[in-house]
């Protein structure tokens, strides 16, 4: 039987979101931002899509570094969103990326652990 993959699940719900929300950067012409948030937020995704068929366990461990660390950079992106006056922030993609984030260095340090 088929289990569902959480990290996979969730990482593609906040892509998603994340391209709704650089949409909305965009519309009021926020367009650095919106590009390297949509960069960084959907890399996420990317990244642990990847693990999911990587070639060994270092190759697995490999990818959900990088995808921590795409995590890393989205969270900075949207701290200047939040903390800037003239920028829209959605509180939902905060709370979205910190919960995607625990899910990921927990697979981190469990996968390192079990080398």
């Amino acid at each position: 039987m088929d289990r569902e993959n959480i990290v996979v699940s969730r990482s593609i719900d906040f892509a998603l979101d994340i391209i709704a929300f650089c949409e909305v950067l965009e519309s009021q012409r926020k367009f650095v931002i919106a590009n390297q948030l949509l960069k960084s937020g959907t890399s996420i995704c990317a990244n642990i899509h990847e693990a999911q068929n990587a070639e060994s366990r270092a190759d697995f461990i490999h990818k959900i570094k990088i995808a921590a660390k795409e995590l890393e950079e989205t969270k900075y992106w949207l701290l200047l969103c939040e903390k800037a006056t003239s920028y829209p922030f959605d509180e939902k993609l905060k709370f979205k990326v910190n919960e995607l984030g625990l899910i990921v260095f927990k697979i981190l340090s469990t996968s390192k652990a079990n080398r």
